[in-house]
């Protein structure tokens, strides 16, 4: 439950933070955790099928 909270409260943080700043530079930063999860999806997979093997 207490990482629950936690959680809702960073994603509150975070919301609040994206509020007061300008949208194309929310844009571009959300671009760039979107390129960085897909880098560790992509190191996952293929670390997962190297030890698969």
């Amino acid at each position: 439950m207490i990482v629950l909270v936690v959680a809702l409260l960073l994603l509150g943080i975070v919301l609040g933070a994206v509020a007061h700043i300008p949208l194309p530079l929310t844009l571009v930063l959300g671009a760039l955790i979107g390129c960085w999860l897909l880098v560790f999806a992509v190191r996952e997979r293929h670390g997962a099928q190297r030890r698969s093997r």
